[in-house]
């Protein structure tokens, strides 16, 4: 994928057309292009321990996959982005559509914070994901996000963390530093 500047907002065609950069990390904003720094090597540590302890965990019908692109809206000003973790349900196919997460998952970093807190908060409630996770690593917490009628529910915890949905899992924040 090219990181040079655009002049003109980005359509989901002209989007898949930029094809793939492995050296960062891209998402589109309604249509604006937004480029980072690929994550540091404590944040892809714990996003592979995390992979590991999901797909362990989850039943054959399931998914599990790290840092896949996923169609928030794909009008005109199309929004795509990346969650570190999603939890596709059965029979999920590429190009994968917010219909398709049961579960995305955010390890907070310093230059995506404001965007995992807020943006993709919103973005993902309003495109009907039922469960939203954020890891902030520096203070070992897990804010559990459960889609409900008028938004998202949201649940803290610090150390062990259990869920029975999508599907039971037990997650030990310690462990995936």
């Amino acid at each position: 994928m090219t990181a040079a500047t655009r002049t003109r907002l980005l359509s989901l065609e002209g989007w898949r057309a930029l094809g793939e950069d492995t050296e960062s990390r891209a998402e589109l904003q309604e249509g604006v292009l937004f480029v980072s720094p690929r994550p540091s090597s404590k944040h892809s540590l714990a996003l592979s321990r995390l992979w590991s302890i999901l797909d362990a965990a989850a039943p054959n019908v399931y998914a599990v996959r790290e840092e896949v692109d996923v169609v928030i809206d794909p009008r005109t000003l199309a929004t795509v982005r990346v969650p570190d973790v999603v939890v596709l349900r059965e029979g999920a196919v590429e190009p994968y559509a917010a219909a398709d997460v049961l579960l995305a998952v955010e390890v907070l970093s310093p230059g995506t914070r404001r965007v995992d807190l807020v943006m993709k908060r919103s973005e993902y409630a309003d495109a009907g994901i039922p469960r939203y996770w954020i890891i902030d690593l520096e203070s070992s917490s897990l804010e559990s996000l459960v889609l409900t009628e008028t938004g998202y529910e949201s649940t803290t915890t610090g150390g062990p963390f259990s869920a029975t949905e999508p599907f039971e899992v037990t997650v030990d924040l310690d462990r995936l530093t």
